[in-house]
């Protein structure tokens, strides 16, 4: 069944939007605390903090240390792992605070996300401005980011290993797809309660023309970040730092490697440079594409804006990447990088929902957003 916002309900319409845009406002508020969230996980691996605290204690941990007697049993422990013999040895004390700040708010603020997802929901469920649907919609999302949480220990412990200076790279790109993903379905969910009653967009040739362009260059977002995550993790952006070229040839040497070939793409650092690179390249061209097409194709309002937004979000993207990569990934670069992304990703599905999917095919389908008294 298609989502249904225009159907009799007990709510006057004005008092219904009123409660919709209260409901999307939340939302795209959660939306900004993920875009600090990523930020901050950017952060928290460029400079190595992510392995600092090696214990996981979902509430006592959002407490710090509170003694010099604690910090000392903190320091002990990190002391036993790879990354301290082989990377930070001697650094003292002092050193160990700084990297264990960068991760203790990186979990603070995922656990102030929890909270400032779960109270605004109850709230609003009990006042009955959401249906039951959209709440269980809404609470699977609230569950779903513990699990983000748990897999984010997951890929931190994989760091704990005897020969490990760092995590694993396949538990990096899970976690960050995971948060990427969330975003995403947040982001959609408050779209489409902003636009809750807008009559759908036309479905003619031209219109599906540019939803498949649009289709595409979310794909290839999707795509590229995959990629950029296995950068991220083997640290493949601290070689071949020149640009077109790497190391003077369009196609690295050492690309195949590793056989099976299919290992190339996740644990050769020339070869998943190189795919980020192209899957980079692809994607601009996609994204100035769609762009071209949806101006010339008198697209007008929000999906105009959005279209723009998307080209300036790549272009931004795609330079900012170069730079990152000519510098050697300094911290600043590499976490802005990590953060554009995100905004990619947003601009992406804004023009997605701009070009406007029929209702038939609304992401919350089957469902009446607001319906009090179901």
């Amino acid at each position: 069944m298609p989502l249904d916002v225009t159907s009799s309900i007990a709510l006057p319409h004005p008092t219904r939007q009123r409660q919709a845009r209260a409901v999307a406002v939340w939302l795209f508020g959660m939306c900004a605390m993920l875009l600090v969230m990523v930020s901050l996980g950017g952060a928290t691996r460029l400079t190595g903090s992510g392995l600092s605290i090696m214990e996981w204690k979902p509430l006592m941990g959002a407490l710090p240390p509170l003694s010099g007697a604690e910090w000392q049993r903190l320091y002990r422990l990190y002391q036993q792992i790879p990354q301290y013999a082989l990377v930070n040895q001697g650094f003292g004390l002092e050193g160990f605070k700084r990297i264990f700040w960068v991760e203790w708010t990186h979990r603070l603020w995922g656990r102030l996300i929890g909270l400032a997802f779960l109270a605004p929901l109850v709230w609003f469920a009990l006042r009955g401005a959401i249906s039951r649907r959209l709440a269980w919609r809404l609470g699977l999302l609230f569950l779903l980011g513990g699990l983000q949480g748990a897999i984010g220990w997951f890929m931190v412990a994989s760091g704990f290993a005897a020969d490990s200076t760092a995590v694993s790279p396949y538990r990096l790109v899970v976690h960050l797809f995971m948060a990427l993903t969330l975003y995403a379905a947040i982001f959609w969910t408050a779209l489409t309660l902003w636009h809750e009653g807008a009559a759908p967009a036309p479905a003619g040739p031209r219109i599906r023309g540019l939803r498949a362009l649009i289709t595409g260059t979310c794909c290839a977002v999707a795509l590229t970040v995959v990629a950029g995550g296995f950068v991220a993790g083997l640290h493949a952006g601290l070689t071949y730092n020149s640009f077109p070229l790497m190391d003077g040839s369009l196609v690295p040497a050492g690309f195949a490697q590793l056989q099976p070939f299919v290992r190339n793409l996740t644990e050769n650092v020339a070869t998943v440079q190189f795919d980020h690179r192209l899957l980079a390249t692809v994607t601009a061209l996609l994204a100035s594409a769609t762009l071209v097409v949806g101006l010339l194709g008198g697209a007008a309002g929000r999906l105009r804006t959005a279209l723009l937004a998307l080209g300036l979000a790549v272009l931004g993207q795609y330079v900012l990447g170069v730079a990152t990569l000519l510098w050697v990934v300094p911290v600043a670069l590499g976490t802005a990088h990590q953060a554009m992304a995100v905004l990619v990703l947003t601009a992406a599905l804004a023009a997605m929902h701009a070009a406007g999917r029929s209702q038939a095919a609304a992401p919350i389908a089957n469902a009446r957003i607001f319906a009090p008294h179901e």
